[in-house]
């Protein structure tokens, strides 16, 4: 019997963010390398997927994938096999269109056959975009098709659908056995773009579970504007405090924690920020149950706070403040199933500063800065 994959949101390194069509095979062995040196890999990280651009432009003569022989001159499956030994996964892209989104050969009507090359080169995952989709094939359908392929290849393949949010996505991906699935268009290394995201997901936490999980995008923390590409890159990056902030509101809202940053060359901070045990441990709860959001009253549309159970009795308390200036968020327990008469308080221990910061009775207030964030894991205590 196959075993069931992804009960939690995967965690990894993806190459199109930083990278996109610049990838080879010296690539994507020198961040294996660096997975396991950083503490990447001990933290959690485990997948290094390449993405878009790793195959020639056309098919063999009998209908397969090529390897791009100047990127990968050893093709693929010594990739995946050097992957594999540093004790990490191995991940690629296709497309359920006739091309993918930079033009290289999709998988539109070729499912069966690519599933089954992935499998011999020894893929564990598999990104699966929407591009050049023909305008009469059935979107829905192209994904149910891919999932019917992959999981009878004869290999665990975790499938990750990214049809961008598109054909109302969370209501019907989960019959059509993709593992996560994009509810979102292309990040980009901005705090507008990370804050767009995270608002137009709020109202959708209710579709992702385990074993199917709602990708808000691969992360941008540590990049600083360091992508090659112009669409990415926007305005430049963000600040610290600006990627702390997205690390959070995308391991509380249960979304894969896909890396899209050098990791060869991040930041002590960066580095911080991603490996954030309690942060971390949040977005790896058992039960994947997806937050609730309560608002503060004077400043609804800026300021807010997610509250997600955790197993064991717990509660994950994000504090929001998308403002352009710092602001009050007093969380009102009385909001989130806590009345006074219970006779209960709550000790909140703080996940940035790894120490418990007070037991609070009927309300919690915090000043949180322009851009920031406060993450603290709940305990329910007698007073």
């Amino acid at each position: 019997m196959k075993k069931a994959l992804a009960p939690l949101p995967p965690m990894g390194w993806n190459s199109w963010n930083t990278f996109s069509w610049n990838i080879n095979e010296e690539l994507i062995k020198t961040t294996a390398d660096f997975f396991v040196e950083s503490g990447l890999r001990d933290a959690g990280y485990e997948y290094i997927v390449i993405d878009d651009c790793w195959s020639e432009k056309q098919r063999d003569s009998k209908g397969r994938l090529v390897p791009d022989h100047e990127k990968f001159p050893n093709g693929i499956k010594p990739v995946a096999d050097y992957v594999h030994s540093k004790g990490l996964k191995f991940g690629m892209y296709s497309c359920a269109g006739t091309h993918t989104c930079a033009g290289y050969p999709g998988s539109f009507e070729h499912e069966f056959v690519d599933a089954q090359t992935f499998a011999s080169w020894g893929v564990d995952y598999l990104k699966y975009d929407f591009c050049y989709k023909p305008a009469s094939a059935d979107g829905p359908n192209l994904y149910r098709r891919m999932g019917m392929a992959l999981r009878n290849c004869g290999r665990d393949i975790v499938f990750s659908a990214c049809n961008w949010g598109s054909d109302n996505v969370h209501s019907w991906i989960r019959g059509a056995g993709a593992n996560l699935f994009r509810s979102t268009g292309d990040i980009q290394d901005s705090w507008t773009s990370i804050a767009n995201i995270a608002k137009s997901q709020l109202d959708k936490q209710a579709f992702g579970a385990s074993f199917c999980h709602n990708d808000m995008d691969m992360l941008v923390v540590g990049m600083h504007g360091s992508s090659n590409n112009e669409f990415i890159n926007a305005v430049g990056g963000c600040t610290d405090v600006e990627y702390q902030t997205h690390f959070a509101l995308w391991a509380i809202m249960n979304s894969p924690l896909m890396i899209g940053c050098d990791v060869r060359k991040m930041s002590a901070k960066a580095k911080e920020i991603l490996t954030n045990k309690d942060v971390i441990a949040i977005n790896q709860d058992p039960e994947c149950r997806g937050p609730f959001c309560v608002r503060q009253w004077n400043n609804p549309e800026n300021v807010f706070s997610l509250i997600k159970p955790l197993t064991g009795g717990d509660y994950a308390i994000g504090m929001f403040n998308f403002s352009d200036k710092n602001a009050e968020m007093s969380l009102q327990f009385y909001d989130i199933g806590l009345p006074y008469a219970s006779g209960r308080s709550l000790e909140l221990y703080d996940c940035y500063k790894h120490e418990v910061a007070g037991t609070f009775s009927e309300r919690a207030c915090f000043t949180v800065e322009s851009h920031g964030s406060l993450v603290f894991r709940a305990k329910l205590v007698r007073k």
